[in-house]
């Protein structure tokens, strides 16, 4: 009877069913966490809402403020924005989560690039969304109020005004992830950094596409979105060139630390006349094919420029050696001459000419019509004599 599985085993791979139910495990610690933090956030809604709209209000002109258009938005929309803050702030905790259930299937080296990239990753996102609040709605808000026509009130309404500001902060966001996104297309070989470096005339005119697609129609958050993005974008290929030469460097110290013992042992093995590492051992004490062999192997290595020809490293077999070795040949040979020969293969007689003799055989009988049949099956069958014999025993019948 099987053992049965032992989830918890390192090394050992799980059936699907368990990835699932530790999939749903996560999954519901995921949601677990974004429900507490909501619930410590709520109470506390109204208070976040306004430290987010603190930058429109304080371009406003005097005597306005926000306003509500909808009968349920005073309570819905901190109600939103208390349940978006609380995703965002247990960020780090469902990346672990996520990160908990996809370690076990890495290799060492693929954790040891995921871990910064995910922390980094992290923090990137957390710096698009203050570089957002602190450093773009100013400006914007500033600019939008100040075009506004002469007679028209700006009064925003609450509900727009936070979808405004959350997908500022969620192209913001994902904006400064470019360094990750660069350096994993480094790491996983699908472009280089001196590619990059010849691609920035077109990636300046994309990210100032991006940047018009993800912000509103201004140029000033449009240049404030694709300026950090082209930045970015050369902080990306800068890192992705020290990961390179990073990685270079490892895999050249990992070729002398493989290659190092086994060079030391072989030269070691061959000061000792032991075996060489890597070659076959030699066999029984003194086998003369061995240090023929092994001769051999050194006249090459001398040939190709390898380690110099030196016959005093060669001595001759001594008798008891010798007489090993002659004992070893007899042996061979006895054991030889012991197994049975495969006899001959008996020759099979040809059909072809077993037909011809019943053919003479039936004449002398006078059975011509089964000499006929017979003669035309040697027209078809036989060989070129053959055909021509047949052909003159049925010009004999034909002509009596």
């Amino acid at each position: 009877m099987s053992s049965p599985v032992n989830p918890e085993a390192p090394g050992q791979e799980q059936p699907f069913i368990s990835h699932l139910v530790e999939l749903r495990d996560r999954l519901l610690r995921m949601s677990a966490a974004v429900l507490l933090v909501f619930l410590a956030l709520f109470p506390f809604a109204n208070d976040i809402y306004i430290y987010v709209a603190t930058p429109l209000m304080a371009q406003l002109p005097a005597g306005t403020s926000m306003i509500a258009t909808q009968v349920a938005s005073p309570f819905l929309t901190p109600f939103k924005l208390a349940l978006v803050s609380a995703v965002f702030l247990s960020i780090p905790y469902l990346l672990f989560q996520l990160w908990s259930f996809v370690a076990p299937g890495l290799y060492s080296n693929e954790k040891r690039l995921a871990i910064p990239l995910l922390v980094s990753s992290i923090l990137l996102f957390y710096l698009g969304m203050v570089f957002a609040y602190y450093a773009v709605f100013p400006l914007v808000f500033a600019f939008l109020t100040g075009t506004a026509p002469e007679g028209v009130a700006v009064m925003t309404d609450i509900s727009h005004y936070l979808d405004f500001v959350l997908t500022l902060f969620f192209a913001f966001g994902i904006a400064f992830e470019i360094p990750i996104a660069t350096i994993l297309l480094v790491a996983a070989g699908i472009t280089t950094p001196e590619d990059l470096a010849r691609k920035r005339p077109y990636l300046i005119v994309g990210v100032f596409v991006v940047g018009m697609l993800l912000t509103p129609p201004d140029v000033i958050s449009q240049t404030l979105l694709a300026l950090p993005m082209w930045i970015l974008f050369e902080l990306g290929v800068l890192s992705s060139r020290l990961f390179q030469r990073r990685r270079e460097a490892s895999e050249e110290v990992r070729t002398d630390t493989s290659s190092g013992p086994s060079a030391g042992a072989s030269t070691a093995g061959a000061a000792a006349g032991g075996p060489v590492p890597g070659e076959s051992p030699a066999p029984s004490p003194g086998g003369r094919g061995s240090r023929s062999g092994g001769e051999e192997d050194l006249i090459g290595r001398d040939l190709a420029g390898g380690d110099p020809f030196d016959p005093e490293r060669f001595q001759p077999l001594t008798e008891e050696e010798m007489e090993a070795e002659l004992d070893a040949i007899e042996a061979a040979e006895e054991i030889a001459s012991k197994v049975p020969e495969e006899p001959d293969p008996v020759e099979q007689p040809d059909p072809v000419e077993q037909k011809l003799q019943r053919i003479k055989a039936l004449r002398d009988r006078e059975e011509h019509t089964d000499v006929r049949r017979l003669l035309y099956e040697v027209l078809e069958e036989g060989n070129a004599e053959q055909r021509r014999v047949a052909r003159n025993i049925l010009g004999q019948l034909d002509d009596p």
